[in-house]
This record gives C-alpha cells, structure tokens and sequence, in this order.
C-alpha cells in the first residue's frame, strides 16, 4: 500500500510539476503528515525535491509546457478536486456512465472505487486510470488519438451509442455565458457531449466558477438540457435557475 501510494505521489509531481503538502493529501486522499513522511522518503530516494511546503519535480530536462491536458491539470486544481469529491455521489453501482475528456473528469475517474460499472469515454487518459479496475468495464469511443489534449476525435459515436443506455453524463465545458448556453472550444469536442446530452437519462455539468459568464467558439447546448451544476462548495440543481 505505501509503495503504491509512494508511486501515484511520485507520478503527481511529475504531472503537475509542483504541488504543497495540502493538494497532494487531497488528491492521495491521506493526512498531510502521511505526504509530509512519504516526501522526506522520496526526497531521500531522489524522486521529488521538497521546499518550502511543495513537492518539486526533479528537472530531467523535459518540457511539458506544450501539453494542453497537463496545463489544464494545473489549472484550478483545487477546485476540480473539490468538484470531482461532489460528483462522486451521483455514480453508483450498476450504472453506464459517460465521461468527457476534461482534467475534472479525470480527477473524477481516480476517485472511483472498483465497483461494478460500464464507463464510456473520449479520454485516453481516463481509460489508462480505470484499466485498473476489474470490476469496471471500459468503453473507448475509439478514433484518432489527439494525443496533445488526450482525447479520442473522429469516433463512430452513433454506432457505438446504439446499443448503450448512458444513465449519467458527466462533463464539463469551457463556458457557460449569461443566456446559459454552454461552449466549448473544438467542434469535435462540443460533438461528442452534444450527443452524450441527447442519449443520456442525466447528465451533470463539472465547472469551476471562473467559466461562468463566459463564451467560446463552438456551441454545445443551454442549461436546461443538464440535471445539474456542480462547482466550488455547492450542487447547482437548474430547477432553481441559480448557480
């Protein structure tokens, strides 16, 4: 188990190039004192580097500042982790969920226990995470690999989608504006969750507060198409039509 954990610490680090003690006993789901001690381990092995109440990658000479995905692990990332804990209720077992390919759902994945579940995705990374667990049967939409967001494009969707019931869609978006019509970036992405809110029974919206208000490039749908909102500190139900 501390290997283990020492392992997925090491791994962190590396994604995210920094973290403090704080983020990583959230998203190990330990104390601070258990990172505190596992870091003065690493440190010793010559995994990380510690200052000042951070966990450092060691710098090997690599460039990850053109990974859009890595960036938009970093960005946030208390909040997505905070979210990601929220929506972890909605799922239970026996459930076909969908997921998108955003940094929140990711986090999302990582948190789900080995139980039985179908889950359906667009995320190269998400079907890494969850090829862990037994219990989960994983469902690629297969495609192209857009290897820079970690995503699936050009996927048969329809065909996939004929013999699957989706009864919980989770995603998020890069917007949500004043009208409460959602945007996304990429037409290929805003594809994908458009017919995931068409065929799921429910669907909920993982989105920090920093993208309300907000407009991009590629209509996906409006709030009233999603059950709910969930975002820092709160669940959004659209019945109320606050946020």
């Amino acid at each position: 188990m501390k290997a283990e954990r020492h392992q997925e610490l090491v791994q962190l680090v590396e994604q995210y190039n920094n973290l403090t003690t704080q983020q990583l006993a959230q998203l190990l789901d330990v104390s601070q004192e258990t990172v505190r001690r596992d870091l003065r381990v690493l440190q010793k092995q010559g995994k990380v580097v510690r200052q000042h109440g951070r966990a450092k990658r060691i710098n090997r000479g690599a460039d990850e500042s053109s990974d859009p995905f890595t960036a938009r692990l970093k960005s946030h990332l208390n909040s997505k982790a905070d979210i990601a804990h929220r929506a972890l209720a909605w799922i239970v077992p026996g459930m076909v969920v969908a997921l998108d390919a955003s940094s929140t759902c990711w986090y999302l994945a990582r948190l789900l226990p080995d139980i039985p579940l179908t889950v359906f995705t667009n995320s190269e990374r998400i079907c890494h995470e969850l090829g862990k667990r037994e219990q989960i049967q994983l469902i690629s939409t297969g495609g192209v690999l857009q290897r820079k967001d970690a995503c699936y494009i050009k996927a048969p969707l329809a065909a996939h989608l004929k013999s699957l019931e989706i009864d919980l869609f989770v995603f998020s978006c890069e917007g949500v504006d004043s009208n409460g019509t959602l945007w996304d970036t990429r037409s290929w992405n805003a594809e994908y969750k458009t017919l995931l809110l068409k065929r799921s029974a429910q669907s909920i919206l993982l989105i920090d507060k920093s993208k309300f208000d907000r407009v991009s490039d590629v209509r996906i749908g409006e709030r009233v198409d999603i059950t709910e909102i969930i975002t820092e500190g709160e669940a959004t139900s659209l019945a109320t039509g606050k946020v």
